[in-house]
């Protein structure tokens, strides 16, 4: 079978664009954005320099659209599930668990489904959260400001007694969580050791974590007073 490259122009563009975005998921995802080069996303999908030119423009913009395509419905998803709680709760507002519920359930059906990447894009998602490339992150902000101001919103009602402060505090804690679970680091190899089997489940790893992060959503004010004493009296910078 020939293996040479095909000029772009020979294919339907369609196909060289979904080409294109495949290989880019697979290769982000094994080794983060700046550790891909272009060279060997071209030689992954079979296709030249100019094919992602042509329907990307820049190793930027194709990493943006590697993300929108599988984010977007999955955000939308989250908002149309958060949307229904809501209404079947009325007038009051729904409860943590079932906003976290709307925030995990079209993760876990992504998950399932490698026809829209399955496990390996939560694996991408949790390494975009936790890259430190300025451009992702503005990205990731300012494509999702709405979604995420949604639920801050939807929590918020939800604990009416946590001040605006502190509940940003705790979903921000949240999401730094959820990322470094979904990344496939550290977390991955430590539960594959306590739990043989779990490791590479991300719906298991998931029903983990939510009863760990319903708790710290819930958890009572700290008494931050107490907390600078305690951290004055063991910290670090302690005098013996």
């Amino acid at each position: 079978m020939d293996s040479k490259v095909i000029p772009f122009t020979e294919r339907s563009p369609a196909l060289t664009k979904d080409r294109i975005l495949d290989a880019a998921e697979a290769l982000f995802m094994a080794q983060g954005f700046e550790a891909t080069s272009l060279r060997e996303l071209t030689t992954a999908a079979s296709v030249n320099l100019a094919a992602v030119n042509y329907h990307f423009g820049s190793k930027e913009e194709l990493f943006e659209t590697v993300l929108r395509r599988r984010l977007d419905p999955m955000n939308q998803a989250r908002l149309d599930l958060l949307t229904h709680f809501e209404r079947e709760s009325a007038p009051g507002p729904a409860s943590c668990e079932k906003i976290l519920t709307a925030l995990f359930v079209p993760a876990l059906r992504l998950a399932r489904d490698p026809a829209r990447g399955g496990s390996n894009f939560l694996r991408l998602l949790g390494r975009a959260y936790a890259d430190p490339a300025p451009f992702i992150r503005q990205f990731l902000s300012d494509q999702y400001a709405a979604m995420i101001a949604r639920f801050k919103a939807a929590f918020g009602r939800a604990l009416p007694s946590l001040p605006p402060r502190e509940l940003s505090w705790r979903l921000h804690f949240m999401m730094g969580a959820l990322s470094y679970t979904l990344a496939g680091t550290d977390a991955l190899r430590m539960i594959e050791e306590l739990a043989p089997g779990e490791g590479a489940n991300d719906e298991l790893l998931l029903r983990r974590l939510a009863p760990f992060l319903l708790g710290g959503l819930t958890a009572p004010l700290p008494e931050l007073s107490e907390v600078t004493r305690a951290l004055e009296r063991d910290g670090p910078h302690a005098r013996s």
